[in-house]
């Protein structure tokens, strides 16, 4: 009896581990695409105040270079003018970020508390969630997203550490406006 590939050799393709990630990003992406009216809640350890406020996120996908970079664009802005970027100065009132997909990275153009380019590691907890952990500059990001009821909404929570002290706590309660 000979056994089928009796050489345990087996080909799935040059990159199958990618291929199978990446094509999981880009369903959970696809799911993200829209736009999004988010209210947020932040904690500042600087100012010990919390501010709460509503954000509009959306969420493009855009024409791709290559089949196996997904490329997006994210532009945000408020929903009416908030004291909170008087105060803190840091943070963009709106703006825009393009990025896309390599691997299990997020390759981002710019991040939202600088102008600096950088890469976002992706880790998925199941189909509805991932983790993106990014360090630049003397910052270090760990944001969790999950949407929830057949993609409707989203909650986001991130933390923010710079120079290893904890900053910035965020809560986003987000609902899909637009698909």
């Amino acid at each position: 009896m000979v056994a089928i590939n009796s050489k345990k050799h087996f080909n799935f393709g040059e990159n199958h581990p990618e291929i199978h990630l990446n094509s999981n990003l880009k369903r959970w992406f696809s799911r993200n695409i829209g736009l999004w009216k988010s209210n947020r809640t932040y904690f500042l350890d600087e100012t010990q105040k919390t501010y709460n406020l509503i954000m509009n996120i959306n969420i493009q996908a855009l024409e791709n270079k290559s089949e196996w970079e997904s490329h997006y664009k994210f532009t945000w802005y408020p929903e009416k003018k908030y004291s909170f970027f008087d105060e803190n100065p840091q943070y963009k009132e709106e703006g825009e970020m393009r990025a896309f997909l390599r691997g299990h990275q997020l390759i981002r153009e710019n991040f939202y508390l600088s102008n600096v380019e950088g890469i976002s590691n992706i880790k998925q907890v199941d189909e509805h969630e991932m983790i993106f952990e990014s360090s630049y500059k003397d910052w270090h990001i760990l944001e969790h997203t999950r949407l929830v009821d057949s993609d409707n909404y989203r909650f986001r929570v991130i933390y923010s550490w710079n120079q290893n002290k904890l900053k910035i706590i965020e809560n986003h309660h987000e609902i899909k406006i637009i698909k």
